[in-house]
This record gives structure tokens, C-alpha cells and sequence, in this order.
């Protein structure tokens, strides 16, 4: 496979905390269209991954490529400008606006402008369309004009992922998009993740085996800042190596 064959890869990718090694010598490789998870235990350096892939921390070592460009020098904001969009663990959203006018607000920052909060409702009209657009795809077209505040936990992260789309990611990055969720949410989450990954790319840190099995193509797992294992999730669920870090069974030399 060529390099372009890849939406990012990371090469010896290390981060040092004074005397801590939260990440050491990780090669990631995510494949365009597929999903691909990041998986480990607690303390593992899933979200140290995260954010130097999203150059929200600088690298110790290391080299990260996104389609084929390096980009290990670049910030934050130059990666988003390439197509590079994450969410966070915590829901981002506006909670005393609408939910059409969180989305209007995304919109108008993937426009380069700011959101005009005097303007009339009439001059921004202009965003509905592709504001309304998105909240069909997230399922939230009947709660547009309801507070984002007063969504369910899971509403609030559907929102928050229509938001990022308003920013046309080609890659896209979710930090424990079920983090907190009851079934019915996870379930509705975990089908959101499907339909937005029919058209990009998307790098997951989930903790919840059960939606990683359902939607990944690819698992890379994480542990003590390694890189213990990778493959499909039938492979690295029979890993004796990967069962060990989750629940301690001990792995035959």
C-alpha cells in the first residue's frame, strides 16, 4: 500500500511528561473509509494519542502524516483547516441556544465569520438549510427548536456531532462518543457513527467492546502507552496478551 492509501499514520509517535512516558514508540495507521478504534485500559494513552494526532500536545518523538503530508509541525488549527475535526469526552454544546442555532453557530465558524447574535433571524436564514440538513442526520430534526440544555445526555452528543460535521471533516475523530449513555442512547449513537462514516473516515476512543465490535473495522489497543495489539475485533478479543491488560488473565509465554 502506498501512503495515500492512509488517512493519517502515525511513525514512533512519543509523548514525555517530565519522568512519564504516557505514549511511546506508537505506529497507527487508519485506512480511508474505515473505522478504526482505539482501545486500552484506563491510563492507557488513548486520549494522549488523540491529542497529539490533533496536535493539541506537541510530540517528544515521532512523525504524524495525514494523507500522505506531514504534519507533525502544524497546530491545531492548521489540521482542522486539512479536514481533521474531534469531539471531546464532554458534550460541547451552546446549552441556552436552540438546537437549530447550535448548528447555525458551527456553520457560520466553518464560514470563517462569527455568529451575529443581533443579527434577525431573516439574515441568518440563509444557514437553515444545511443547518436542518445535518440535524436530519444526527435525528434530531424534531428537536430543533428546543433548548440544547434541556436535551437527554445523548441528544446533547448527537448535537455536539452535527456540530462537527458543520466543519466538513474528511477525518474524524470521537473521543467516548457512549461515554455515560444508557442503552437506548448507545444504540442510537453507535448507528449515528455508521451513517456519518458512509462519506469519512472516523478514529475512535471507546471504551464500550460491545459498540467497538459492532463498528470497527480495524483495533488498535493501547496499554502502558504501547501499541499491545492490532487487528480485527475477532483477533484481538482472542489475544491472550490484550485479555491480560483488560482482566489479568495471565498470557502463556
Amino acid at each position: 500500500m502506498t501512503n495515500t492509501d492512509f488517512v493519517i499514520e502515525a511513525h514512533g509517535l512519543s509523548r514525555k511528561f517530565s519522568d512519564f512516558l504516557a505514549v511511546s514508540n506508537v505506529d497507527l495507521k487508519v485506512k480511508h473509509g474505515h473505522i478504526h478504534a482505539l482501545i486500552g485500559p484506563n491510563g492507557a494513552g488513548k486520549t494522549t494519542c488523540f491529542n497529539l494526532l490533533t496536535k493539541s500536545i506537541e510530540p517528544t518523538a515521532g512523525r504524524i502524516l495525514y494523507k500522505g503530508r506531514d504534519i507533525t509541525g502544524m497546530t491545531p488549527a492548521q489540521v482542522a483547516q486539512l479536514g481533521m475535526v474531534r469531539s471531546f469526552q464532554i458534550s460541547a454544546v451552546f446549552p441556552t441556544l436552540s438546537v437549530l442555532d447550535n448548528v447555525r453557530v458551527a456553520l457560520q465558524r466553518a464560514a470563517g465569520t462569527s455568529f451575529r447574535f443581533w443579527r434577525s433571524d431573516r439574515s441568518l436564514n440563509v444557514l437553515n438549510e444545511r443547518a436542518h440538513a445535518l440535524l436530519q442526520d444526527v435525528g434530531l430534526t424534531d428537536k430543533a427548536a428546543a433548548i440544547a440544555g434541556d436535551l437527554s445526555y445523548g441528544r446533547k452528543r448527537a448535537l455536539e456531532i452535527a456540530t462537527t460535521l458543520a466543519l466538513e471533516p474528511e477525518f474524524l475523530l470521537l473521543d467516548e462518543p457512549t461515554a455515560g449513555m444508557g442503552l437506548e442512547d448507545v444504540a442510537a449513537t453507535a448507528a449515528l457513527i455508521r451513517r456519518v462514516a458512509r462519506t469519512r473516515t472516523v478514529l475512535m476512543v471507546e471504551h464500550n467492546l460491545s459498540v467497538v465490535a459492532e463498528l470497527a473495522d480495524r483495533i488498535t489497543v493501547l496499554a502502558g502507552g504501547k501499541v499491545l495489539a492490532e487487528g480485527s475485533y475477532a483477533e484481538i478479543s482472542g489475544d491472550a496478551h490484550v485479555q491480560e491488560a483488560y482482566i489479568g488473565r495471565r498470557a502463556k509465554a
